[in-house]
């Protein structure tokens, strides 16, 4: 068996045959992507209680829900924000739960349960499971004329791009962003309601009857079972004001009017608008689109493309589309970076190997090289890992490790070979000597790299395919030096040509007195043992000693032509001074020569265009985050801290934090501190205190405290 595939060079041809296409169609159809995935692992639930103050809002319904989520045990941690008139739990799920969906599931029931518990007025709780990942695409349909935009017309092409891009095979999902809600007005005349001794409630009371939305019973036969429904649904605006209302004034009492006879109804959108989106400036609606996780990012991104193109030619004058982002410009870049890398390392071990150990050796150590890459692929296919940085950066990892199989086996056929051993003696006393030998060190390598995969929660998601590349490389390796290379050695292996000719080309390079001063070296070592273990202890301590010195981060930041700005003004700022402050903000930012475009998104989060960006804001007026486009990814986290400086002296009055996107799991901000208490005059005086410790340290930009400050209201007291 240890020769079988010399003496069988059909079968050799055949397993290398294998390989070949098994890796090559693996390569064309493994999903690609810029980042892994992560589990969906965080979720936030936005419950909307207009009119309430922050303190009735955490009373009423903040507390009731979490009393009622408490009891789901996966639940790692559980973080709230009551302001007034909206509260906003976000939900974290313990590292170790995977299969989250069934979580998700009773996390809903529970939010059903309570919804009875709710004060009359507040609306249901609005969950949404935070997506970790990057949209594919981010387009915006934007208002291009002078005139106010109308959102009428943008809402409805809006509509109609959403179904053209869910109709692109492999589109997942599709989010729409700064599209205002639709709402149906009736300014009722109060002149008309006091002849009918009607109130505005009363009205709307009896508009809610009317709105049938359940079955008045059921007409029983001998036969069948008939659920009878009063048929008044509220379709249309017509339907509405035809809707009757019984007046209760003196002398009218039993006199039906029409809703249409005392107010005008008419269709429009919520006021003031809670979301707004600005492309190039100028009110816009913009959609983002997930594609699925085993779907080619490439691949989908082509026909999304001419989906894209066909829709923006049919546009009417004053609306134009706009692509804001596109995930597989980055995706290639990145790639084809590590696969340069990858090839860069593979000539560069080609070329060593051939100068010291010859041509013959070269070919066979390097041909090794891209049957173990064929292999990873094969596995990565078999095992559902995408391609993406974290993968590729794994098989570059293990270049250096892919050639030491490969090596030993060459030099040791070579050895028997000189030996005088024949061809097919020489495959196999080489296999079985060398087998146990370089399986035990692949094995230890593969545990070396273990921890890795195995990590638990989101950091072990991220890092882990590295470790799986590695030892699925180290594996194929090992499996070709037992197999394939030890064959080919013996084949190329031409001794009546090797006598002739024992030049480097054949044999490598020979440096006679290189070698003599080694085994000097060596001689010395070996009679002062004491000296060798010093000499071999120095290098490890220096580089111990001049670790201390370096940064640490475990992830480190995205080399990104991209970053983003998140903008908090006071809590009582209304959208409107909010748009006003993002507007003037982006004419600074496009003074800077670096900056390209600046998109802002106010009312709520951006949607994510890098695969860590929670999109945790909604209902927020007084918040803004923007997606900022630079020249070059090269000299960022310089434009960055220009930036920085700038806005924090043009706009005293807000926040402004220009983050840099980073690698790795999500996170709020470097350093988070949680004070735990009763009372919430205590904990917003320590919390205080505590950002003005963080304010005089060195190299913090800026403290935040989700404690946030009371807001003024109007109170009017009645004489």
């Amino acid at each position: 068996m240890s020769s079988l595939f010399y003496e069988n060079r059909r079968l050799l041809v055949l397993l290398i045959g294998l390989i070949a296409v098994a890796g090559l169609s693996s390569f064309y159809v493994l999903p690609r992507m810029e980042d892994p995935v992560l589990t969906q692992r965080a979720a936030i639930i936005n419950t909307q209680f207009s009119g309430a103050t922050a303190e009735r809002v955490e009373a009423l319904v903040t507390e009731k829900l979490e009393e009622e989520l408490q009891e789901i045990e996966q639940i790692k941690e559980m973080r709230s924000s009551s302001r007034s008139g909206i509260s906003t739990i976000t939900i974290e799920l313990k590292d170790n739960v995977y299969e989250v969906s069934d979580v998700w599931s009773r996390v809903r029931d529970k939010l059903d349960d309570a919804q009875p518990l709710l004060p009359a007025g507040a609306a249901k709780p609005d969950f949404e499971i935070l997506e970790v990942t990057a949209y594919a695409a981010i387009v915006g349909l934007v208002w291009d004329l002078p005139a106010e935009p109308n959102y009428a017309i943008l809402r409805r092409h809006a509509e109609a791009l959403e179904d053209v891009l869910r109709g692109i095979p492999g589109t997942r999902d599709v989010d729409v962003y700064g599209d205002p809600e639709e709402e149906i007005v009736a300014e009722v005349r109060q002149e008309d309601l006091a002849v009918l001794g009607l109130t505005v409630g009363e009205v709307a009371q009896q508009l809610r009857a009317s709105d049938a939305k359940v079955s008045a019973g059921v007409l029983r036969t001998g036969d069948d079972n008939l659920i009878i429904e009063v048929d008044t649904e509220l379709a249309s605006l017509e339907r509405i004001r035809r809707t009757p209302l019984v007046a209760s004034a003196e002398g009218s009492a039993g006199r039906f009017v029409t809703l249409g006879d005392i107010a005008a109804v008419e269709r429009g959108f919520v006021e003031p608008q809670r979301k707004l989106a600005l492309v190039d400036g100028r009110e816009a609606v913009v959609l983002g689109a997930l594609v699925k996780a085993e779907k080619r990012v490439d691949h989908w991104t082509r026909d999304f493309h001419a989906a894209l193109d066909d829709f923006a030619d049919r546009l009417p004058g004053g609306v134009r589309a706009k692509l804001l982002f596109e995930q597989n410009e980055y995706v290639e870049t990145r790639l084809s970076t590590l696969l340069g890398n990858l090839l860069i390392g593979a000539a560069g071990i080609f070329a060593v190997v051939w100068l010291m150990m010859g041509w013959r050796s070269a070919l066979v150590v390097g041909t090794a090289l891209p049957l173990s890459a064929l292999m990873v692929l094969t596995g990565m296919r078999l095992l559902d890992v995408p391609m993406h940085q974290m993968s590729i950066t794994g098989l570059i990892i293990a270049l250096g490790l892919l050639i030491d199989n490969a090596i030993v086996m060459v030099d040791e056929v070579r050895q028997r070979r000189d030996a005088g051993d024949a061809p097919r003696d020489a495959v196999s006393k080489s296999v079985r000597s060398m087998a146990v030998p370089l399986l035990g060190s692949t094995v230890t390598t593969a545990l070396s790299f273990a921890p890795i995969a195995l990590m638990p929660g989101p950091a072990g998601e991220f890092v882990g395919s590295i470790a799986m590349s590695v030892i699925l490389a180290i594996a194929s390796s090992f499996l070709l030096a037992m197999t394939v290379t030890p064959s080919l050695m013996a084949i190329l292996d031409n001794r009546a040509e090797t006598r002739r000719s024992a030049s480097a080309r054949f044999r490598g390079l020979s440096f006679p007195r290189l070698t003599s001063v080694y085994r000097q070296t060596l001689d010395f070592v070996f009679r002062r043992p004491a000296i060798g273990i010093a000499l071999g202890l120095l290098l490890p301590i220096a580089g111990l000693y001049g670790a201390t010195t370096l940064v640490e981060q475990f992830f480190p930041p995205a080399d990104r032509d991209q970053f983003q700005i998140q903008l908090t003004l006071p809590g009582q700022t209304s959208i409107d001074h909010a748009r006003e402050v993002a507007l003037a903000a982006r004419e600074l930012l496009l003074q800077d020569e670096e900056v390209t475009d600046v998109e802002w998104f106010v009312g709520g989060s951006a949607p994510p265009f890098y695969y860590n960006m929670l999109a945790n804001r909604a209902g927020t007026p007084q918040y803004a985050q923007a997606l900022v486009q630079i020249r070059q990814a090269r000299g960022g986290r310089e434009v960055i801290r220009r930036l920085q400086r700038q806005l924090d002296a043009a706009f005293p009055a807000g926040q402004f934090l220009v983050r840099q996107l980073e690698q790795g799991p999500p996170f709020e901000a470097p350093i988070e501190l949680r004070v735990y208490g009763p009372d919430l005059d205590v904990l917003r005086e320590i919390g205080n205190e505590l950002r003005g410790h963080l304010v005089r340290t060195d190299n913090v930009v800026h403290t935040s405290a989700s404690l946030s400050e009371a807001l003024p209201k109007l109170a009017i007291q009645v004489d």
